[in-house]
């Protein structure tokens, strides 16, 4: 299996909606309403976010992608920190690390994670946080053995509904 992590650039957001948009339904199919799953990736897995987020400054984003063609299967956002929790300068957010679920224990998904981390070090940022549903417990489990821990809870809208989300947060 031939994988490559790579900076994303304008003309990447078809890709990057598709896997947030398949991961977030492979994630959350029978967790969550489906009439939540579909409002949400709508919004925030459409390509004009994505279009956007590649535009704007402080947001950085890198796509693993697979074989010869270049298939996207995962990817990881940095993003300044849009979290209910005390932030500084030195503070970056990693709004999204999706992988597919069958590349799930791989190894790829602490690869994408070094990337963001040493982009994120080499930019000059010491602290980085993230939101995860309270209910995620694999993605849980994977943030701690990256070296995460609490710094807050979060109330975050899907489609019609709230859900608690744990703000987590590890020094670069």
């Amino acid at each position: 299996m031939s994988i490559t992590i790579r900076a994303c650039r304008p003309g990447d957001e078809a890709a990057l909606a598709l896997v947030g948009q398949a991961t977030f339904l492979e994630t959350y199919a029978g967790v969550l309403p489906s009439s939540d799953i579909v409002s949400h990736c709508r919004t925030e897995h459409g390509e004009a976010l994505y279009a956007a987020w590649l535009t704007k400054p402080g947001y950085n984003l890198w796509a693993a992608e697979m074989g010869e063609g270049g298939a996207a299967v995962g990817y990881a956002a940095l993003t300044p920190p849009d979290l209910p929790v005390p932030t500084g300068e030195n503070d970056v957010e990693l709004k999204r690390i999706y992988l597919l679920n069958r590349f799930h224990g791989t190894g790829l998904g602490a690869k994408l994670m070094t990337t963001a981390m040493e982009a994120a070090a080499q930019a000059g940022f010491t602290r980085m946080l993230l939101g995860v549903f309270g209910g995620n417990s694999r993605a849980i489990a994977f943030y701690a053995r990256q070296g995460y821990v609490e710094a807050g809870v979060r109330k975050f809208r899907v489609g019609a509904n709230e859900y608690d989300d744990l703000v987590l947060a590890r020094a670069l």
